[in-house]
């Protein structure tokens, strides 16, 4: 049996056991270290396997990631999420739709300091679909908007995902970080702009609330600006040269830790929640990052990425159709699986080659403007249709919508998320004007 064939056999392998509900990491431990044994043998292997832990977990770059992860429960036992939300709904919730807005840009400001889809989608869900429902918005616009606005968490920096994706490339974090920027801001404003068009077209499925007062829209902004001071300091703090990004999470972890403190959200026990909370989301991730590299190990035995890197620069197409079909990949990809276990999977092997194709950038550059869309497309497949994993989280927590309500709630933000991408592949400037201008 050729090496390539066992390759084969172990990405379907792969496939079946995630099928199976193999958590992925295991599954891709598996599949790599039998893929291994039986390409180079079993004894050769075994110092590759002895080593491989250490390797990968002695990068300090991912140290990063606890403490991100640690922020980011903080700021939910802080009640940061609901402060967010009232503050957006003072000013936008008097208009038809403003509720969904202010969920929105809640989810917004939520992901500058969360980092996590699921989490800002969880969180923002218990704190704004009992209002809307509330005030009488259908089940199906409010638990689209929040699935669809979770999907923000891991666009809007920080991002756990872009850190490692920048430690699987090589990439400056502090750039990949300014590079999501605008695209996160775009993608707040697209799906905004959706929920306008949808209470245009139907009225009733989100009526207004009362005005609130200049005076009462002024107090609940003031009350936000632990996550204004949080978000400054930790990305400016970065791009200042102040200190790492690794300081930087630490910076933002002690400082929504404190906020907690104060706000009385780490009383009877919280604090131990709040670190088991983040030790299982931290051995959970390097679970993946493992089972990630010693899959993508085998993979480079068999020598299948460079052979489709051939085959694929061989073929007589322009770049962006390659690209496009990464990217259509990517999103069929994200209806099954999390956007961290793809990227780990995917990026070894896109990576070579989308570095190997022409679009008209510096190679840095291009690095950059792939990992971003690759995170936008990866997010948008957790809303798409049949699976969309974000989409199942919050039917689950909606308790009692039905499943086809909020699939047909997240259509017109899917129909703003593919004008974003078509915009963001067709002017890189989009993704790379802030960081060309800062760097």
């Amino acid at each position: 049996m050729s090496d390539t064939t066992i390759g084969l056999l172990g990405i379907a392998g792969l496939l079946v056991a995630m099928a199976l509900r193999v958590p992925v990491g295991l599954a891709m431990l598996v599949a790599g270290i039998l893929g291994s044994m039986a390409v180079a043998g079993p004894m050769g292997i075994m110092a590759g396997l002895t080593t491989l832990p250490v390797e990968q977990f002695s990068n300090h770059a991912l140290s990063i990631v606890p403490l991100f992860l640690l922020m980011g429960a903080f700021a939910g036992r802080a009640g940061l999420s609901q402060l967010l939300f009232e503050a957006a709904r003072d000013w936008l919730g008097h208009r038809r739709g403003g509720l969904a807005m202010a969920a929105i840009g809640a989810c917004a400001a939520f992901g500058s300091i969360c980092g996590s889809s699921l989490a800002t989608a969880a969180t923002m869900t218990r704190v704004a679909l009992p209002e809307m429902r509330r005030h009488g918005y259908h089940d199906g616009l409010a638990t689209g908007v929040l699935a669809a606005g979770g999907t923000l968490g891991i666009l809007i920096p920080p991002s756990v995902v872009l850190v490692i994706y920048a430690v699987l490339t090589g990439q400056n974090i502090d750039r990949m970080f300014i590079a999501a920027l605008v695209p996160g801001v775009l993608a707040a404003l697209g799906y905004m702009a959706a929920i306008r068009v949808q209470v245009m077209l139907n009225p009733d499925a989100a009526p207004a609330v009362p005005r609130i007062g200049w005076a009462e829209r002024l107090r609940g902004l003031a009350r936000t600006w632990p996550v204004f001071v949080i978000f400054v300091t930790v990305i400016g703090g970065i791009y200042a040269g102040v200190f790492t990004p690794t300081e930087g999470a630490a910076v933002g972890a002690a400082a929504t830790g404190l906020f907690a403190l104060v706000r009385g959200g780490l009383r009877r026990g919280a604090f131990t929640e709040v670190v088991m909370e983040t030790a299982s989301g931290t051995a959970m991730i390097f679970m993946i990052v493992l089972g990630a590299a010693a899959f993508n190990g085998f993979l480079a035995l068999t020598g299948l990425p460079m052979q489709a890197a051939e085959a694929i620069g061989g073929l007589d197409v322009p770049p962006i159709v390659v690209l496009a079909a990464i990217l259509a990949l990517y999103l069929a990809l994200g209806c099954i699986m999390d956007s961290l276990s793809m990227i780990l999977l995917t990026v070894p092997i896109f990576y070579p080659l989308i570095m190997a194709l022409d679009f008209g950038l510096p190679p840095a550059e291009a690095a950059i403007w792939f990992g971003i869309l690759a995170l936008v497309v990866v997010e948008v497949g957790m809303i798409t249709p049949p699976v969309g994993l974000n989409v199942f989280v919050i039917n689950a927590m909606s308790g009692g919508t039905p499943m086809r309500d909020t699939f047909a709630g997240v259509i017109p933000f899917l129909v703003s998320d593919v004008l974003r991408i078509l915009a963001l592949v067709a002017f890189p400037g989009i993704t790379l004007g802030l960081m060309r201008l800062l760097y």
